[in-house]
């Protein structure tokens, strides 16, 4: 039986949304579990980086939220230094909340987990796509590795994806397969 091929998506761990313009205390508990999953993750590793440019306030997102974030070239984009483990990892930038690249690439996956920021907003936005674009491939969302805008938002974006058959499960569960 061949392996199955897996893949770990980090989305979104920049400062904007950990310790920045957007942050919450939530995004800042999470990263010693993205940590730990992205350092013993048997498997792909791949990033998003949520990806605007000055022109940020003229965007449709822009419009809804007036709170500048993810500056391209800025501070806030980065990814926090903590998930920078040395891994090998593939960076998706992004100028909306789900990555068609990404999910195209996610075809090449039997199993793929989804962990970051926000998980009512980006992680289910591309939890989705890659679902559509690769229904029968095992989808996972580590729920104590996502954060989402609030606490309740968090939950019921849990809900939506388990209803769209992305399995909701913990980082202890991912890492002993």
């Amino acid at each position: 039986m061949a392996e199955l091929r897996r893949l770990l998506v980090v989305v979104d761990m920049q400062h904007d949304f950990v310790d920045g313009a957007l942050g919450t205390p939530e995004a800042v508990r999470i990263l010693p579990a993205v940590r730990t999953l992205v350092e013993e993750w048997r498997g792909d590793v791949a990033y998003t980086q949520d990806t605007h440019g000055a022109d940020y306030a003229a965007t449709q997102e822009g419009k809804f939220l007036p709170v500048p974030h993810c500056i391209q070239g800025t501070y806030g984009w980065e990814i926090v230094p903590e998930l920078r483990t040395g891994k090998s990892a593939r960076i998706f930038e992004k100028g909306t909340f789900g990555s068609v690249a990404l999910a195209e690439y996610a075809r090449e996956y039997d199993e793929v987990a989804l962990c970051g920021v926000c998980t009512d907003i980006c992680v289910v936005s591309n939890a989705l796509l890659i679902k559509a674009f690769s229904p029968e491939a095992a989808i996972y969302c580590v729920a104590d590795a996502c954060a989402g805008t609030s606490p309740a938002a968090h939950e019921a974006a849990l809900a939506t994806m388990r209803c769209c058959q992305v399995q909701t499960v913990s980082s202890a569960h991912l890492l002993i397969r």
